[in-house]
């Protein structure tokens, strides 16, 4: 990460940052695992202690733009310091709980603090970067992501194994603490703007309603809730969310950040991301389902082989963020799609009885081409922005995963209710997500077109 005018308190400020994204990503992953304990601890049904995961991840979405939108008008800094604040607190709460309804409220509270931080990582990550080494944070950023993914299982089972499920949360305490102190200390504050303008509430609710009811509806539907209501709440969450993009239109810096989407560059790295996490979405949830009952590996082992595919995006990330400093990010995103493409095409062709090695190759050449593709996508994402209006490109690159992921999970979900054959479904999904990679690659592509000189840092 070395550079001009990179100091060490520079690095320490990237520290805290990292900590706290990695304790947001985490609180997904670890809780995943303890959900059958909780349930039983809480004497409530599997259906319902999907809440405290599903409760987190729908905060965090209705309120990433707003809380970006506030980074951009007064201090990126003050807006990452109360969400560390706030997701620490919650963090105690959820270890104190002694019933689902207080561990739901709590785990609602941390969303709000997760969504402060991840709404205005970006921004900072920008501010402490120097141009020609910005994609080494964002290489960062991403190796973090996939570290906290792969390990979020192991390091939940060593927990439980030699303790309650209540350190699962209480361990982001002194993380919490840690990483306020340095970033009180060291984080940068904004640039100073010549003209400042007013929070937006309006568009702040309208906001929080759109995605709320649309997330939650598309959410229910996976879960097979009541296909009626759901359909109602869809309806309205479009309904309103075609009054509030409008409204957007009549405003200088939206919070829906309609503005940018008149840079062709950006506008196409957003439906790039979007189509990138539907087709890796879709590959992750319906590969388990081949491995566990078409292939019939134990539970232990279908975990240990999704792992390579985490590792090889935490090990390429790095390396793809150093050769787009020279060379164009487009034309490498492109590429990592395409390898992205062949990795699910060998996992289709694995045979009736692979080996564990045979599929763990494939999963990592998989891992390999979305490494390739993450960073630079990020990277061309970012760097299309003005400087003032970081938080809500890098809100809106949080949201285009958020978005990116549930129509993945939602896709898979409908494809397994149409298919009554299991292998038929996952085949499916499989040349569904294919499809989408590839759309990716290409609208990845085309920005090269005619853009070769912005396309480099």
């Amino acid at each position: 990460m070395g550079g001009i005018g990179f100091s060490y308190k520079k690095y320490i400020a990237v520290l805290a940052l990292q900590i706290v994204l990695v304790m947001t990503v985490l609180d997904v992953t670890v809780v995943n695992i303890a959900l059958p304990i909780l349930a039983e601890e809480f004497a409530i049904s599997n259906s319902c202690a999907v809440w405290i995961v599903t409760i987190y991840q729908l905060i965090i979405t209705m309120l990433l733009l707003p809380v970006s939108s506030i980074g951009d008008l007064h201090s990126y800094k003050r807006t990452f310091l109360t969400g560390v604040v706030i997701f620490t607190l919650a963090s105690g709460l959820c270890a104190a709980s002694t019933g689902f309804t207080m561990v739901v409220v709590a785990r609602a509270i941390q969303g709000i603090g997760a969504a402060c931080v991840m709404g205005v990582n970006i921004a900072l990550v920008r501010m402490i970067y120097p141009r020609e080494i910005i994609g080494r944070g964002m290489a960062l950023n991403a190796m973090c992501i996939a570290i906290a993914t792969a390990a979020g299982p192991t390091l939940a089972g060593i927990i439980l194994s030699v303790s309650s499920w209540h350190w699962l949360f209480l361990i982001n305490v002194p993380l919490g603490v840690v990483a306020f102190i340095l970033g009180f200390r060291l984080l940068p504050e904004n640039p100073p703007k010549e003209h400042k303008q007013s929070f937006d509430k309006v568009s702040a609710l309208e906001n929080m309603i759109v995605f709320g009811l649309i997330f939650y509806a598309l959410g229910n539907f996976t879960r097979k809730g009541d296909v009626v209501l759901s359909s109602v709440m869809l309806a309205a969450g479009l309904a309103i969310g075609f009054m509030y993009v409008r409204r957007q239109y009549r405003h200088e810096e939206p919070l829906l950040p309609v503005d940018l989407f008149k840079n062709r560059m950006y506008a196409m790295s957003i439906i790039t991301s979007v189509c990138s996490f539907i087709a890796q979405n879709i590959a992750m949830i319906a590969l388990p389902f081949l491995y566990l009952n078409s292939y019939h590996f134990p539970a232990v082992t279908t975990g240990l082989l999704m792992t390579p595919w985490s590792l090889a995006t935490m090990t390429v990330s790095p390396i793809a963020a150093r050769y787009v400093e020279k060379h164009n990010p487009g034309a490498t995103a492109a590429a990592g799609m395409g390898v992205y493409i062949c990795g699910l095409l060998l996992l289709l062709f694995t045979g009736d009885a692979p080996s564990e090695w045979n599929i763990a190759w494939r999963m990592a050449v998989c891992g390999i081409g979305f490494g390739m593709f993450q960073t630079p996508n990020n990277i061309v994402m970012v760097m299309a922005t003005p400087v003032h209006r970081t938080g809500g490109a890098g809100g809106m690159q949080s949201t285009a995963r958020l978005i990116g992921q549930t129509l993945g999970a939602t896709a898979v979900s409908s494809v397994f209710a149409l298919f009554p054959s299991e292998n038929g479904a996952v085949a499916v999904c499989m040349y569904a997500a294919i499809a989408f990679a590839l759309c990716a690659g290409v609208f990845s592509y085309t920005r090269t077109i005619g853009h070769k000189k912005e396309l480099h840092l």
